[in-house]
């Protein structure tokens, strides 16, 4: 039931500094911190000066995370308990962002999606928009039918939070919606439902 090769499904590279960026706004989930260390090395050691022009939005794994991004002397860091909150002050931050702004996104999948969405409605180019994915490959699942998206899906079936019907979990993906299409898996034979297996780890 699940084509491949979808080419709405989103790549990821590696982040890179861009030393071509007057400012340098980033954002990390849990492990996505390590992806940001990296580049601000790059950062440091090509072009220190933009560490002054640079501002970290995380949410840490631990309480320990966020010690290497401290002792970055004139470094913006803040740090949120949920995404939900970074989400609130990432609004902010691009309301009074100027022009030249990079956005680096790590993290995982669902967070990159949330973050360039909100990147998009702020009219970000997205030459301007970079982002690794790092840790669980838990989906986003939007159901067609309701219109209702649903969290950390890890099987490749997954009962809908708002209209309870049992939903294919799909490989499409819309950059719009920042989530994978769910669809109703036993429209033709209800109550028929392939094996439930955990995918998306």
């Amino acid at each position: 039931m699940l084509v491949t090769g979808i080419k709405s499904k989103p790549v990821y590279a590696p982040l890179r500094a861009d030393i071509g960026g007057r400012y340098h706004l980033m954002l990390a989930s849990g492990p996505g911190a390590a992806a940001l260390l990296r580049v601000l090395g790059e950062l440091q050691s090509s072009a220190p000066q933009a560490i002054g022009n640079t501002r970290v939005l995380m949410v840490p794994e631990n309480s320990q995370a966020a010690a290497p991004f401290r002792r970055l002397r004139k470094l913006e860091l803040s740090e949120f308990a949920d995404t939900h909150a970074l989400q609130g002050a990432f609004r902010k931050v691009l309301d009074e962002s100027l022009m030249g702004t990079r956005l680096y996104v790590a993290g995982p999948e669902s967070f990159i999606g949330l973050a360039m969405q909100i990147a998009l409605e702020f009219d970000l180019n997205k030459d301007e928009i970079r982002a690794e994915e790092m840790g669980t490959l838990a989906r986003r699942v939007y159901c067609v039918h309701c219109r209702t998206a649903t969290e950390e899906v890890r099987t490749n079936i997954v009962r809908c939070t708002g209209c309870a019907r049992w939903l294919l979990v799909r490989d499409h993906y819309s950059r719009r919606l920042a989530a994978y299409m769910g669809v109703m898996v036993d429209a033709e034979a209800p109550g028929e439902l392939p094996a439930i297996k955990e995918v998306y780890l």
